[in-house]
């Protein structure tokens, strides 16, 4: 591992964590796509399946945010293992559904009930956040190794999950997401050392961390930035399908997620100048861009290509984008932030798979593909806009945060320990 690698591990915990943290996201990529991938087993509707995957986005942007609300108050261990286990059943009443061939309604309720299951990179976010609060360089190369954690549950998730649910059973896949769940956050929650001190209510001045027009720039960019990735997954299924290699869709898509990876990897060990609002920018009309290849993939091999090309703007973008939420929203409210970018991924996603399962049953999976070029083009737009925003974080309770180059100082105000903060 590079040095700039092993030296964020050099704190006690870390490595535990990360560990956790890492089975904890598996579900991430598990479950939506084994959704998709169950239910068309079953029943051959690509359309339920999408609406499916569509509702498992939503109820999670809906109920995560809330989550991580409670988590800044309350601490992680005291809220996720409760709404762990209420998502563990959940996932239990679908998969006996669909064996039992029970009415499509009953799919959606258990369905929506999963989306409560949290949000655990940002958890592990902000544990790195609350150990190196203060020191820019290793925060980003935190923040870029959990990035490559993300891209690497990408790789091996479909895989996984498409593999166990077309060689074993249709349930196997998402069943396999449960268990990866209950052992990540059962195994995270437990470490008591590295967990952020919650802040009592009396502490979270000035409403929602959504309120930061910073924080709705980027929330509504990934809204489109979801819609990207929520139909790619479904797109890319069903023409694995059409060219009659269905299980190879789950290389397909990790060959997309290896592309983000060692992006990822080599952005975490640079060190940066100029402004991250700028660099964000950027990442996001390279993300639209690369995606246009993709209409003009006629096999599996080409598009694989055109997704490996695809996936070298994700991770850094990503990186950059907790970055600007640190900037952008005070201490109290960090986990929430982070969760709402999140947010607007799981509703980008939705309506990306729904809208791609729609398009793959009425005109076939080749033109589906305009599903995300179109949402990379929206992405591009929120950004444009939203751009002013971004490049001077607003006042917040801690005081007004700006952008120095690599560094956000402290401009006014200073913290209840008397640390100036620096994201």
């Amino acid at each position: 591992m590079p040095s700039p690698y092993r030296a964020i591990f050099a704190a006690p915990g870390t490595k535990a964590f990360s560990v956790a943290g890492f089975l904890g996201r598996m579900p991430l990529s598990m479950m939506g796509i084994g959704i998709v991938t169950m239910i068309s087993q079953v029943t051959g509707r690509y359309g339920l399946a999408g609406a499916l995957s569509a509702t498992l986005a939503m109820s999670a942007a809906v109920l995560g945010p809330q989550v991580s609300r409670m988590v800044d108050r309350h601490g992680q261990r005291r809220v996720l293992r409760p709404v762990t286990v209420v998502s563990l059943v959940a996932a239990a009443g679908l998969l006996l559904c669909v064996q039992q061939d029970a009415p499509d309604w009953t799919l959606f309720v258990f369905t929506a009930v999963i989306g409560c299951v949290p949000s655990v990179g940002a958890m592990t976010r902000a544990r790195w956040a609350q150990i190196y609060r203060g020191s820019a360089r290793e925060l980003h190369t935190a923040y870029s190794w959990e990035s490559i954690v993300d891209e690497v549950c990408f790789i091996f998730g479909p895989i996984v999950s498409i593999g166990l649910s077309t060689v074993w059973f249709p349930e196997a896949g998402p069943m396999f997401a449960a268990v990866f769940l209950a052992i990540g956050v059962f195994w995270l929650t437990s470490q008591r050392a590295t967990e952020p001190r919650p802040h009592p209510r009396e502490e979270h001045s000035g409403g929602s961390a959504l309120r930061s027009p910073g924080l709705q720039v980027l929330a509504l960019a990934f809204v489109a930035t979801g819609a990207v990735f929520g139909s790619v997954d479904v797109v890319t299924v069903a023409f694995a399908e059409e060219q009659g290699h269905k299980a190879a869709a789950s290389l397909v898509l990790a060959v997309y997620a290896l592309g983000s990876c060692l992006a990822g990897a080599v952005f975490g060990l640079l060190h940066l100048k100029g402004e991250p609002s700028r660099r964000w920018l950027l990442g996001v009309c390279a993300m639209a861009v690369s995606m246009i290849p993709l209409l003009l993939a006629g096999n599996l091999p080409l598009l694989a290509v055109a997704l490996f090309v695809a996936g070298l703007s994700i991770a850094p973008t990503m990186v950059t984008t907790m970055a600007l939420v640190e900037a952008h929203v005070p201490r109290t409210k960090l986990t929430e932030g982070m969760t709402w970018t999140g947010t607007g991924l799981a509703i980008g996603v939705a309506l990306g798979s729904s809208a791609a399962g729609w398009v793959v049953d009425a005109s076939g999976a080749e033109a589906a593909y305009v599903v995300p070029v179109v949402s990379g083009a929206l992405a591009v737009v929120v950004g444009l806009l939203g751009y002013r925003r971004l490049r001077r974080p607003v006042p917040t309770g801690e005081g007004q945060r700006g952008q120095d180059g690599d560094r956000t100082v402290t401009a006014v105000g200073e913290h209840r320990d008397g640390e100036r903060p620096v994201a």
